[in-house]
């Protein structure tokens, strides 16, 4: 019988252990990767993720890829300013970037940040929301079918925005009570509106369908969902519930790059756009609006038939009433109840 190897012991490696060095670590994380850990510690959604991601590579690449730490406030002035003068930016879209960078050295580089000077700011024009007559609305409705309608007539009935009424699941709608939940809208708000009568019967329909599709998910080993949070680990089946399910589910499945689970998302917004633009071209409508137009017509008809702006305040989830007040600006438009001059000739 072959006799076993003998190997030397290795002194050295024995003595560096016992004398208190510490195996090596895993190497920092670069630091985008360190800002998207930041973000998702404090459940930012997704859009947030990408926009502030998307914000600091522009930062970096501006500078010659000079690291964050070795600027400061006069480099953010001169990003921002160039943001406004050679890329024109609108206004909302600066405070994006400035947000972005301040969250960057706030929250992952722990810098504090101080005044900062002679930033060319963009400015933000006075306009009033596009708003679609009653009978426009109608129009470009009938000519519109299956879910991009339904999705429609919720815009429009109960105020929704394009991402609420996407991301709408089964146990938000209430129909013993007319009334729609809106959860973790604009601002991470929860809020109640109400269900329009002229889209129940067509939507109870629709999700009779949606329902037999997720039965034949389940079938088929599938049927899961994505649920906010840490709730898909807190709860690991109550992604195939039918509750939890989409109300406006996508027609494919795609694979979940962390888990590698086949999920099915909800309806792209751009289905909607797309149906939206094609519908209102038929129906002979060109004003320059899109589907968001129908919350701000919602909210204007409303105010139109004599509801209180608080009320309307409230459907709509504006934080402040003076976000709301606009749509008076609409509603008196044109010089309602005053003749012009030239109605006498």
């Amino acid at each position: 019988m072959e006799s076993a190897k003998v190997y030397p012991l290795n002194l050295t490696r024995l003595d560096s252990c016992t004398a208190g060095n510490a195996p090596a670590t895993s190497p920092k994380p670069k630091l985008l990767d360190q800002v998207r850990q930041a973000i998702r510690s404090r459940h930012y959604s997704n859009r947030t993720e990408k926009a502030y991601v998307h914000w600091i590579k522009r930062y970096i690449f501006f500078h010659n890829k000079r690291h964050p730490l070795e600027m400061a406030e006069g480099e953010i002035a001169q990003f921002l300013s160039s943001l406004a003068t050679e890329g024109r930016v609108s206004a909302s879209t600066q405070n994006q970037a400035f947000n972005a960078l301040l969250f960057l050295y706030h929250q992952v580089l722990s810098r504090k940040i101080g005044l900062i000077d002679g930033v060319v700011r963009a400015k933000r024009p006075q306009r009033l929301p596009v708003v679609l007559t009653k009978d426009e609305v109608r129009r470009v409705l009938d000519r519109m079918d299956g879910a991009p309608r339904l999705m429609g007539l919720l815009l429009y009935g109960a105020g929704l925005r394009l991402m609420e009424c996407c991301r709408l699941r089964i146990k938000d709608i209430d129909f013993s009570r007319n009334e729609v939940v809106v959860r973790s809208g604009k601002g991470n708000k929860d809020r109640y509106t109400m269900l329009p009568s002229a889209v129940r019967e067509s939507l109870a329909q629709h999700l009779r369908g949606a329902k037999s599709q997720h039965e034949e998910d389940l079938k088929k080993g599938l049927g899961r969902v994505s649920l906010p949070n840490a709730l898909g680990r807190k709860y690991p089946n109550a992604g195939k519930e039918w509750g939890c399910q989409w109300v406006f589910p996508a027609a494919s499945h795609y694979t979940d790059t962390v888990t590698g689970e086949k999920r099915r998302h909800h309806l792209h917004e751009s289905v909607l756009q797309r149906a939206f633009k094609e519908a209102r071209l038929k129906a002979g409508v060109f004003k320059p609006v899109g589907p968001h137009s129908l919350r701000h017509s919602f909210a204007t008809h409303l105010l139109e038939n004599g509801y209180d702006i608080r009320t309307v305040q409230e459907l709509l989830g504006h934080k402040d009433v003076s976000t709301t007040m606009v749509y008076t600006h609409v509603l008196n438009r044109g010089g309602k109840g005053v003749r012009s001059p030239a109605d006498a000739l």
